[in-house]
């Protein structure tokens, strides 16, 4: 936001303040010299818990589909069982994949023998020439009629490989273990391959991805790239969906490559270990993490107020005189707005804004900050 903005807005702020401080019907009327609880802000480090909205995915989750056309014959697995890599799971039709197994095989070894008849006549007339009773070329007739021979038996040779490997697909099996999931098609059904029949998901360890955003990306970056251990990324704790904490800590891996165009924001990796199988893929819950931070000023919340998206406390100086101040919170932690915007040392109006405008030279009555912090404690814990 530009200067002029910022200042307007600012002027409206004391124009607001300045006119529900005029209007005294039946309120207590402001006079100068008011005496009003101060605080003094103080740099401090906190462990903020911060929860983001988590995506759980298996660390491997595959579509099976057939590869071939065929109906369904055998159904081998049931829904939610745990499967074996290579495990049987579905086996198509295959007498007709069969047939072609036994046709390639046959048209194989027909140019295979043909081969072996061009290599032996190659032989024979090259006896004949060296002994000048052919001619050179009926040599090289030889040798091309060889050559046709031997691709022949190479493309045979693919058409057989082709052959073998289809009637091989009529028999699905496992990629890994892993949980199959939901079977749609039974025995009898027509698939293709662009039929869904199951997936497969391993879930022995599981990946949780939240989101931020892009503030708080640059906030973790640039202390990572300080070399400081802004967030615990090897202790981080996921909520269930019904409130409990998951028995296993979780470790952050890494992050995407891309914001997403729409959102603004990034998504991060936690990688948690899952040896009961409890997590599904697809379960939602909360990855919770401490995020550390230094130097920070915990500004109460009754010592703020809004207007138009904007935050404002007033600032004492030395000769008592009230200033409005807006600054940026970075996070609201419990009673607290946590800021780095504010000047060290500064005092704020604590309590009574109803009794504060622009301006105002007020008497102050100076709260130790401690205190501060020990009410807004005690009052959290009677919520």
């Amino acid at each position: 936001m530009n200067f002029f903005v910022r200042g307007f807005m600012v002027l409206s702020v004391v124009a607001a303040l300045s006119l529900s401080a005029c209007q005294s019907s039946g309120n207590r009327r402001v006079r100068n010299n008011e005496v009003v609880p101060v605080a003094m802000l103080q740099p401090t480090s906190v462990a903020l818990p911060r929860s983001y909205v988590a995506d759980i995915q298996a660390i491997q989750f595959v579509e099976i589909k057939p590869k071939v056309v065929g109906f369904v014959k055998e159904v081998l697995v049931d829904e939610g069982q745990l499967v074996q890599k290579g495990q049987p799971l579905f086996r198509l039709t295959s007498d007709s994949y069969a047939e072609a197994v036994k046709e390639s095989e046959a048209n194989y070894k027909q140019v295979q023998a043909e081969l072996e008849m061009a290599n032996y006549e190659t032989e024979r007339v090259q006896r004949l020439v060296d002994k000048q009773i052919f001619s050179p070329i009926r040599l090289e007739q030889v040798k091309r009629e060889r050559e046709v021979a031997r691709m022949k038996v190479e493309q045979a040779r693919a058409q057989m490989q082709r052959a073998q490997m289809e009637y091989q697909y009529t028999t699905i099996t496992s990629p890994f273990t892993g949980y199959v999931d939901r079977i749609p098609y039974k025995v009898g059904s027509l698939v293709s391959q662009e039929s869904l029949l199951t997936t497969v998901s391993d879930i022995s360890e599981v990946f949780a991805y939240y989101k931020v955003n892009e503030s708080e990306y640059l906030r973790f970056k640039r202390a990572q790239l300080r070399g400081e251990d802004l967030q615990e990324t090897e202790n981080v704790e996921l909520v269930l969906p019904d409130g409990s904490t998951y028995m296993y800590k979780g470790r952050q891996e890494t992050v995407e490559g891309d914001f997403e165009r729409g959102t603004g924001s990034i998504a991060f990796r936690v990688r948690f270990p899952n040896p009961e199988g409890l997590l599904k893929h697809g379960v939602t819950g909360k990855v919770r993490l401490m995020t550390h931070m230094d130097d920070v000023y915990l500004v109460p919340q009754k010592s703020t107020f809004e207007i138009q998206d904007f935050t404002y406390v007033y600032l004492v100086d030395g000769d008592g005189v009230a200033k409005v101040r807006s600054f940026n919170p970075i996070e609201r932690y419990q009673n607290y707005y946590i800021t780095q915007d504010l000047p060290a040392g500064s005092y704020i109006v604590y309590e009574g804004l109803q009794t504060v405008k622009d301006g105002m030279k007020i008497g102050t009555d100076t709260i130790p900050f401690e205190d501060v912090k020990k009410e807004l404690y005690l009052s959290n814990l009677r919520k």
